[in-house]
């Protein structure tokens, strides 16, 4: 991690060049050891060596700066679920693009929480434009559910609408995962998010003709955790 015990001892004028990534760099793993309410501008100037007007130098202020880790969060989720390999098994590809997505999740979580508003940092709002560049991963579970209907294991409907459903289902399960509600059962991953994905798509989504709960199902959901993953957050 990028903190100030790291930097020259010489403090760094607001306009050096490389000072806009490393506060950039710094902010993001303060937000990722500490949480939102442990970022703020002097925090973060302090620990990068410069002034406070660094911040409104390269960014105009905490919001812009925030935006910007923000949009990087969104660009590393839609790179972890564009990862999962596409296979002959579109429904065991769906869930494990579900896997993927709550792995990330789960290993940025106060990034995660920022992205999808559930927390404020730095008087940062989510816009509606970040919102349609957040819908890029919404856009590869649309493209999956499209996939399984052509193929024919999923009942024909409108892709997008079948995508909001697992997408809610599932942010819903990764927040309440993240919050320690699951704590409730021993193992979570098994007990709740298998039984969850497999009853929408084999339940509630699937073709006629495609049996109960495809085992391709029950196995991708138990997807190895793949850690941390690249960059803070």
């Amino acid at each position: 991690m990028a903190r100030v015990s790291d930097q020259p001892n010489r403090p760094a004028r607001p306009d050096e060049p490389d000072l806009r990534r490393r506060l950039l760099e710094v902010a993001a793993d303060v937000l990722a050891e500490e949480g939102p309410s442990a970022l703020t501008a002097r925090r973060l100037t302090r620990e990068a060596g410069t002034s406070t007007m660094a911040v409104y130098t390269h960014f105009g202020g905490m919001p812009a700066l925030v935006r910007e880790i923000v949009a990087d969060g969104f660009d590393r989720l839609h790179a972890r679920v564009d990862a999962v390999p596409v296979t002959e098994d579109p429904l065991a590809d769906l869930t494990a693009m579900a896997g993927a997505y709550r792995a990330h999740a789960l290993a940025h979580p106060h990034l995660y929480a920022v992205m999808f508003g559930a927390t404020t940092l730095g008087g940062y709002r989510l816009t509606h434009e970040e919102q349609q560049v957040g819908m890029a991963a919404f856009g590869q579970l649309v493209a999956g559910v499209r996939r399984a209907m052509d193929a024919a294991v999923l009942r024909p409907a409108d892709p997008a609408s079948v995508a909001a459903q697992l997408w809610t289902a599932l942010h819903g399960y990764t927040m309440l995962e993240q919050s320690g509600f699951h704590r409730v059962v021993e193992d979570p991953e098994g007990e709740l998010l298998q039984p969850l994905v497999a009853n929408l798509v084999a339940g509630l989504l699937a073709a006629p003709g495609v049996p109960g709960v495809p085992g391709s199902v029950r196995d991708s959901v138990r997807v190895p955790d793949p850690g941390p993953g690249p960059g803070p957050g």
